[in-house]
């Protein structure tokens, strides 16, 4: 008993000390922790899964009371009600949005542009560059004609109201538009189209601690960064992928490795998985082009040099068209997106689908279509075999044999077979035969494997005419 008592002394005076501990530690949390950011991220083409991640992280980030939002940004642009959703969200924020394009290298071209500087902070890295926002058609050029002027106008009046609405150079912003101008991070702040320059994200807080920001509903705020947290907001997974799929190299694969598969279909018939995927492919792609800055000329070069390895493949001779086709292919990536809003083929995308292009079309169907000339190992095996047609017979329209005991669709030309009758193959066109009444017309012998007049037959021929046995 004596023993009992201090242990359960020190057991006390532990979980009491355990308990000062933790409730220090969440004291000290709670002194050293500093503001809430949310972290925001925007890489790739703007697209409805980015607009409503972005949108959504917005509204949630005032309803918690944030102290701000800040997104990094590079993007090659994207669609145009996937930008207005955005810019919007942050006009009418109550709190700061704080715009960055980084990493150096990275671009807020196109719609990109239009989302850094519709936030009350637009921020830059070294070697960075923003603009390039003129509406493009499918002809990768400025859209023409009176709709074409409208939509210009339209997009010039837009940037012009955003810059002023924070006191920015709205005339240098308006000839990204106008005049497809891009400039650098150092000239947009020199011209006073951005607030700042910032090398990381940390100098970027530390220039902002204490700034006071014009948001776009006309109020002044300042802004509180020093010792700030940020809470990184992810897209989430399954998002995630989606939004990567519409990637302009992957884009630019998935559109003609569709258009290969779906002719290797036509081509090879009975190949249905070829043209389910191509399908998919090209579906997948098509939906990426409404997106990006295509250029006709491009795709009209990917689509003919499909062509030219077809008419290879159908009237080989010193490879002529295969060389074109090969041709036609990397003329068809490198024209295939407007590269002034910076978006273009990856090198080794354009070299990968090229010698992919060479292998698939020069052995892969050179290799099919030879192997469709010979007969099949089921032909040379089913073809002159006997069988038993089914209840329902056969006829010219079809019907269902038994062959080598395996059940077959069949088709009679000559005419209906009456269920239970032999038959006997006389072709095999994929997996389909062809067959004619046999010389036998009764039901096999489960047992023997032979039928009874075939047995009558084989008892008669042991007997001579008499009747006497030989």
């Amino acid at each position: 008993m004596t023993r009992i008592v201090p242990a359960a002394a020190r057991l006390v005076l532990g979980a009491a000390l355990l308990s000062l501990t933790a409730l220090g530690q969440v004291a000290a949390h709670a002194q050293t922790s500093g503001p809430v950011i949310v972290s925001l991220t925007l890489d790739g083409v703007v697209d409805p899964f980015t607009a409503d991640y972005i949108t959504s992280n917005v509204a949630r980030a005032q309803a918690d009371g944030a102290e701000a939002v800040m997104l990094t940004i590079d993007t090659p642009g994207g669609l145009g009600s996937s930008m207005s959703e955005i810019t919007q969200s942050f006009l009418t924020s109550t709190i700061p949005v704080i715009a960055y394009v980084a990493p150096s290298g990275a671009r807020a071209a196109s719609a990109g542009a239009f989302i850094l500087l519709s936030a009350p902070v637009a921020a830059m890295a070294p070697a960075t560059n923003v603009g390039a926002s003129t509406p493009i058609g499918l002809s990768g050029g400025d859209i023409s004609g009176t709709l074409g002027e409208k939509v210009r106008n339209d997009a010039a009046a837009s940037m012009r109201t955003i810059q002023q609405t924070y006191g920015r150079n709205a005339d240098l912003a308006e000839t990204f538009v106008t005049d497809a101008a891009s400039i650098t991070a150092e000239e947009a702040l020199q011209n006073k189209v951005i607030d700042l320059i910032a090398p990381s994200t940390q100098d970027l807080l530390a220039q902002l601690d204490g700034k006071s920001v014009r948001l776009g509903n006309g109020t002044d705020v300042t802004l509180h960064t020093a010792g700030a947290v940020l809470q990184d907001h992810s897209m989430g997974g399954f998002v995630d992928f989606l939004h990567n799929l519409l990637d302009p190299n992957l884009a630019f694969i998935f559109f003609w490795i569709g258009l290969g598969l779906i002719v290797l279909e036509l081509i090879i018939p009975g190949h249905i998985f070829s043209g389910t995927i191509g399908t998919i492919l090209l579906i997948l792609s098509i939906a990426s082009f409404g997106l990006l800055p295509v250029r006709f000329i491009g795709i009209v070069f990917l689509i003919a040099s499909v062509v030219c390895f077809v008419i290879e493949l159908k009237a080989p001779g010193l490879g002529i068209w295969g060389a074109l086709g090969l041709i036609f292919l990397l003329l068809g990536g490198w024209f295939l997106y407007d590269r002034s809003g910076g978006v273009s083929v990856s090198p080794w995308a354009l070299v990968g689908v090229a010698a992919f292009a060479g292998v698939f079309f020069g052995i892969v169907v050179a290799a099919a279509l030879r192997m469709r000339h010979q007969p099949s190992i089921w032909s040379r095996s089913v073809v002159g075999q006997e069988g038993v047609a089914l209840a329902a017979g056969v006829g010219p329209k079809g019907g269902v044999v038994r062959v080598a005991s395996e059940e077959w669709r069949a088709v009679a030309p000559s005419g209906p077979i009456e269920g239970g009758a032999r038959v006997r193959v006389t072709a095999l066109d994929g997996l389909v035969l062809t067959v004619q009444p046999s010389d036998e017309h009764a039901e096999p012998d489960a047992s023997t494997g032979t039928s009874s007049s075939t047995a009558s037959s084989s008892t008669a021929s042991s007997t001579d005419p008499e009747g006497g046995s030989n």
